[in-house]
C-alpha cells in the first residue's frame, strides 16, 4: 500500500512537470477547446431546464458540497492525467470523447488550461 506522503509527493511531481510544459499558447488553445467542448456542461450559467447551474457544474456542486469549486476553471487540485482520463472515459453521465472528436494535442491543451491554476512547488 502506498503511503499518503508518497502519493502526495508523486502528485506534486506530476503537477510540477505539467506546469513546466505549459506555454501561454497551449493554455490559450486549451481555453478555446474547453469553451467549445466542455463549457456547455461545465461552465457558469443557468441550465436549459431552468436549473441554477449547467448540468456538469451542478453535478460537481452537489458532489463536493462546497468543499471544492464546482466550476472546473476555478479548481487548483486537478492533475493533467485526471482530466485526460475523464475526457477519454467519461464519468457517471458525462460522455467519453473519442480521439476523432478531441485529438491528443487538443486534450493536452485542455488539461494544461484546467491545471494552469495549480500551485507550483518551489524549484
Amino acid at each position: 500500500m502506498i503511503s499518503f506522503r508518497r502519493t502526495a509527493a508523486l502528485v506534486a511531481l506530476a503537477v510540477a512537470a505539467s506546469a513546466a510544459a505549459q506555454s501561454p499558447e497551449q493554455i490559450e488553445r486549451g481555453r478555446a477547446s474547453y469553451e467549445y467542448w466542455c463549457a456547455p456542461c461545465h461552465g457558469p450559467g443557468i441550465g436549459n431546464n431552468g436549473a441554477q447551474h449547467l448540468p456538469g457544474t451542478d453535478a460537481l456542486r452537489v458532489k463536493y458540497r462546497g468543499a471544492l469549486p464546482a466550476l472546473l476553471t476555478e479548481r487548483t487540485d486537478m492533475a493533467p492525467d485526471l482530466v485526460k482520463t475523464y475526457v477519454r472515459q467519461g464519468i457517471t453521465v458525462m460522455p467519453f470523447f473519442r480521439k476523432t472528436e478531441i485529438d491528443d494535442t487538443e486534450l493536452e491543451a485542455i488539461a494544461a488550461y484546467l491545471t494552469r491554476n495549480n500551485p507550483r512547488p518551489d524549484r
